[in-house]
């Protein structure tokens, strides 16, 4: 199951309304077939501008971030029923990208350039780039007009 990540903007609301919201929101989740891997309390903040949602304008906010595993049949559900809370204000799922590892040396690093493989690598499909030389069929190696 590929691996997302939930950013939520709740309304202000008391911590015992509050622990109820993420309740919801992590059962929802599990309800789904999801795996929660990590729950994350971004703190209540003042929101960059006003936003009005369910009819309701707010300006201040608390930032939760809940790292989930589920299958991506099941976003699209998740999304429509987050949509329907009137305690979260926004909602985002992204997918989480693996990070590609790549293989640096200190050795190859420390080469001047023109010893070094990618360095050497581009100097070969330059050379394979040039353009040809005049021949139009004229037994000319130039263009005898002026362009």
């Amino acid at each position: 199951m590929p691996s997302y990540e939930l950013a939520l903007v709740l309304r202000q609301l008391p911590r015992p309304e509050l622990i109820s919201v993420i309740r919801r929101t992590a059962e929802a989740i599990l309800d789904k077939g999801g795996i929660i891997r990590k729950l994350e309390n971004l703190g209540t903040r003042a929101l960059p501008h006003k936003v009005s949602e369910h009819g309701v304008v707010h300006r201040v906010g608390t930032h939760f971030t809940i790292a989930f595993d589920t299958a991506p049949t099941k976003i699209s559900d998740l999304k429509e029923e987050f949509g329907r809370d009137i305690d979260i204000v926004r909602r985002y799922i992204f997918k989480v990208e693996e990070p590609e590892e790549h293989k640096c040396t200190l050795h190859e690093e420390m080469l001047p350039p023109a010893y070094r493989k990618d360095v050497q690598q581009l100097i070969a499909t330059a050379q394979k780039k040039q353009k040809p030389k005049y021949n139009y069929n004229s037994g000319l190696d130039y263009y005898p007009f002026q362009k």
